[in-house]
């Protein structure tokens, strides 16, 4: 896993040479993307960005997660808003850094059928990331950063997942999305 955060990191900051030179602001004020690196671990997350001025963007989060941890099996919905601050006076394209909340919502059952219940949770962390977009619209944002989340069960049968508390606490937060700008 290492490597590969080490490889992305890597190919985030060349990929800027390959970004146009001139400091143009992006006439785009929406930006429509998919977490690809979400997908290598059973969720599909997709966001949407929208510019609120120069400096600032407002993004909503939204993914299905469908993952199992040991012997439980977790489904359901994770919301992520997120406020984007630009480091130049260009927001949408650039590096930026961004508070965020999280809240999950998933189902649980176990692979013997004798734990099911509901677990949900909220959180909050900050991320950190570059967001290149290219002549034609095409869009890559990288980012890393973390959060911290606690949570509740609603038990329906048997007892709690043993498996809760790899959801819960201090994690870490790592994307590369892709998309277009509009």
């Amino acid at each position: 896993m290492k490597k590969v955060v080490i490889l992305l990191l890597f190919s985030a900051f060349a990929l800027n040479s390959f970004a146009q030179s001139e400091v143009t602001v992006a006439p785009e004020k929406n930006v429509l993307k998919v977490n690809t690196l979400s997908l290598l671990v059973g969720t599909g997350s997709i966001f949407y960005e929208r510019e609120i001025s120069d400096l600032v963007s407002a993004q909503m989060g939204v993914g299905y997660m469908g993952y199992t941890l040991g012997k439980t099996k977790f489904s359901g919905l994770i919301l992520t808003p997120e406020c984007k601050f630009y480091i130049r006076n260009n927001a949408i394209d650039g590096f930026y850094f961004a508070p965020y909340l999280r809240y999950n919502k998933f189902g649980y059952e176990s692979k013997e059928g004798d734990n099911e219940g509901q677990y949900s949770s909220y959180g909050g962390g900050l991320a950190f990331g570059r967001q290149w977009i290219f002549k034609k619209g095409f869009v890559i944002d990288f980012f890393f950063g973390g959060h911290y989340t606690d949570g509740s069960i609603d038990i329906k049968s048997g007892g709690e997942p043993e498996d809760v508390t790899k959801i819960e606490g201090l994690k870490v937060r790592v994307g590369l999305a892709l998309g277009f700008a509009f």
